[in-house]
């Protein structure tokens, strides 16, 4: 269905907002951003070392390509809006990177054992466009096969920073506004650390949603996917979807 002119105008300023406050502000962090990034968070790293060897999946919003080396047995395409980022992410291997949109994947549909997209969607600026990115991970999962053998289909693993965060240096609980701005300060010696002149101090602000309890799955229900597993950790909320 064609999108009607107001609708089409509303993306429009939609994806200008993420570009200037997720987007850009990454392609300008990314040698830092990725010099803090390099830990595996545990349940993110058991979900990959549970696939049966052989599987191919994807890791959506890859980042700096932490989780791409972490099962040396399965092929995992990453793909990030950020150049910079995606190119730091080609260093490792057996993986491939692309650049790529969530909402506009160009992977094939129905295909892949697995998907992960950890610390993605919340980014995105309106519940439409969340729930949209869902379905697009849900649609690259290969479906059950026709014997209906238990663990036949693709699962993907979902992760969003979580409102409920009050014993954290941030401090947010609920009650507290969901959509925010937190702040990347990238230090003047960080900056000529990364070829830069050396300047001040500047600090870039980053979009958020905040998912507060219960919303990821909300929010996975209406894109058509089904619930497996979901929980909490250290500050965000997690899930592991297949398609409905």
């Amino acid at each position: 269905m064609e999108q009607s002119r107001s609708e089409q105008s509303g993306s429009a300023r939609d994806e200008e907002y993420e570009r200037q406050h997720v987007h850009s502000v990454y392609e300008e962090i990314a040698e830092h951003f990725s010099s803090t990034r390099y830990k595996p968070w545990p349940i993110v790293e058991r979900f990959l070392l549970s696939l049966p060897p052989g599987s191919v999946g994807l890791d959506i919003g890859c980042g700096n390509g932490k989780y791409l080396s972490v099962n040396k047995n399965v092929f995992i395409i990453g793909s990030d809006r950020s150049h910079n980022l995606t190119r730091i992410a080609s260093s490792h291997s057996p993986s491939s990177t692309i650049v790529a949109d969530t909402l506009f994947l160009p992977h094939p549909l129905a295909k892949f054992d697995f998907a992960i997209s950890i610390a993605v969607i919340h980014h995105l600026s309106t519940p439409a466009r969340r729930i949209e990115a869902i379905k697009s991970i849900l649609e690259t999962l290969r479906p059950p096969l026709p014997d209906g053998k238990a663990d036949s289909e693709g699962k993907a693993l979902i992760y969003v920073w979580a409102l409920e965060q009050k014993s954290s240096r941030r401090g947010w609980d609920e009650g507290d506004e969901q959509d925010v701005m937190v702040p990347w300060v990238l230090k003047g010696a960080d900056r000529k650390a990364i070829g830069q002149v050396k300047q001040e101090d500047k600090t870039f602000q980053r979009y958020y949603h905040l998912y507060r309890k219960g919303e990821l799955e909300e929010d996975v229900k209406s894109a058509g996917g089904v619930i497996l597993d979901a929980g909490y950790e250290k500050d965000n909320w997690w899930a592991i979807i297949t398609r409905g």
